[in-house]
């Protein structure tokens, strides 16, 4: 069952959902999302981050490739049409995610960076760790089922 949760995974959830344990929230975050439970947004940029952070920890090549597809075919491409933002990260590469966030209509961003976290309540958007978000998306499923039975 499709919510209409819009999301935004930072690169530090890609990367635990990589090295993270099978039960990990990371890695059920990507289930649900390629059970098609909510859309991912990507950008460009987003995707180049996404790559060259995967590249730096020494992840296969096969495997970032594979993941680079999987998010382009399954994910929603935001092009970046607006550039102004109600408040700017300090971390000059966290900018592609809050873009992203705010060009796609996201619902969530999702990430662990505690600059990115600080940013809550400036956005439309909520900014949350993993767990957050799949507290937020069990509920909604939940709400959706009893309603439709």
């Amino acid at each position: 069952m499709k919510t209409s949760f819009r999301t935004v995974p930072d690169t530090n959830v890609i990367i635990a959902a990589q090295s993270g344990s099978l039960t990990s929230p990371n890695r059920e975050y990507f289930t649900r999302w390629k059970n098609a439970e909510f859309a991912l947004l990507f950008s460009d940029d987003t995707i180049r981050e996404y790559i060259e952070k995967l590249t730096e920890r020494n992840i296969p090549e096969d495997h970032i490739l594979e993941l680079a597809v999987i998010i382009e075919k399954l994910g929603e491409h935001t092009s970046i049409q607006y550039f102004h933002l109600a408040k700017y990260p300090i971390d000059a590469d966290d900018v592609a995610f809050v873009l992203c966030a705010e060009n796609g209509y996201a619902t969530h961003l999702i990430s662990y960076d505690k600059h990115l976290l600080d940013l809550q309540g400036f956005y439309s958007f909520k900014i949350c760790k993993t767990v957050d978000f799949l507290t937020d998306l069990r509920q909604i499923l939940a709400a959706n089922a009893v309603i439709s039975s």
